[in-house]
């Protein structure tokens, strides 16, 4: 294993272990001031660590890298809108939400790990395989502008008749535990059923996001640690978030843009290789404008009340 795998995988453990074991030691309802110092340490560290994809890899996988970050950072805001359904769904209390959501990251560490490996396995074995992410892409982004939001129905879905199937259920959180021992039986809360939402929305999201990220760059160790550090600061971002996400009536269009373009960027791969400096513009730029658009229309709306 090369070093620079080594310092990844170092720093990444560090920072889950002080967040787990320092951080969020004692379960509490984490602050709005306190989600943002946490947000603010979580966007360092990514960018920072940027710092070093330049020093160790150069220029180019440097922009990439930055580019892949804030591809992914955008694309999981759209998340954290499922993350608020599922803790209001399953009532789950706030000072355990980050529990969920520091399992949830795990999870989503060894799952994007497989998605893209697997991404850039088949693209360089088959390379025709690019524009069916492309396509993908572009139906995911008519699909988000066109979809209507649609309440919550967990009940409804495969995933929550297989896992009611597979163990019996409690109603209740059991105090902060995924599962819970009454009579010699072991029992799921709640907590569980939301910690397999949140598992697999996020592979939901990585059938557009891997596909999005591999248009970037196919250095694997700029695609992953890339994700990665976005992904790691999500939690964080969704305590910041939540609360505000709301007012960003314009974010979807904003997201759209930014999926359509990267399908087209991809079904052009082979005829004209788009810079990753412009989509790296191009992303910011569709987050900036979406979002002002949004709280320039919030304001209208107050002062016309």
């Amino acid at each position: 294993m090369e070093l620079e795998w080594l310092i990844f995988g170092a720093v990444v453990f560090t920072a889950l272990f002080l967040d787990l074991f320092v951080f969020h030691r004692n379960p509490h309802k984490i602050s709005l001031k306190e989600a943002l110092l946490l947000s603010a340490f979580w966007i360092a560290l990514g960018l920072a660590f940027g710092v070093f994809v330049y020093f160790d890899r150069g220029y180019d996988r440097a922009v990439e890298y930055f580019t892949g970050y804030l591809l992914e950072k955008a694309l999981s805001l759209d998340n954290i809108f499922v993350f608020i359904l599922i803790f209001s769904y399953f009532k789950v209390p706030e000072e355990y939400r980050h529990k969920v959501l520091f399992w949830g990251v795990l999870g989503a560490i060894v799952f994007r790990a497989i998605f893209i490996f697997a991404g850039l396995e088949l693209i360089k074995h088959f390379h025709w395989v690019v524009y069916i992410f492309g396509v993908i892409l572009i139906v995911s982004a008519i699909k988000l502008l066109t979809t209507e939001e649609k309440e919550f129905h967990p009940e409804q879905t495969l995933v929550y008749r297989i896992a009611k199937r597979l163990i019996p259920l409690k109603p209740h959180n059991g105090d902060g535990r995924f599962f819970i021992k009454e009579g010699g039986r072991l029992y799921a809360t709640p907590m569980f059923l939301a910690l397999v939402f949140v598992e697999s929305s996020d592979i939901m999201f990585a059938i557009d996001s891997v596909p999005a990220i591999l248009a970037i760059s196919k250095d694997p160790f700029v695609v992953y640690t890339s994700n990665i550090f976005a992904i790691l600061g999500l939690r964080s971002l969704y305590f910041a978030a939540a609360g505000v996400l709301p007012l960003f009536h314009y974010l979807h269009y904003g997201l759209s843009f930014i999926l359509g373009f990267i399908g087209v960027k991809m079904l052009l791969s082979e005829f004209y290789k788009i810079p990753v400096e412009v989509s790296l513009l191009l992303i910011g730029s569709a987050i900036f404008l979406s979002v002002v658009a949004s709280l320039v229309v919030k304001k209208k709306e107050s002062n016309n009340a």
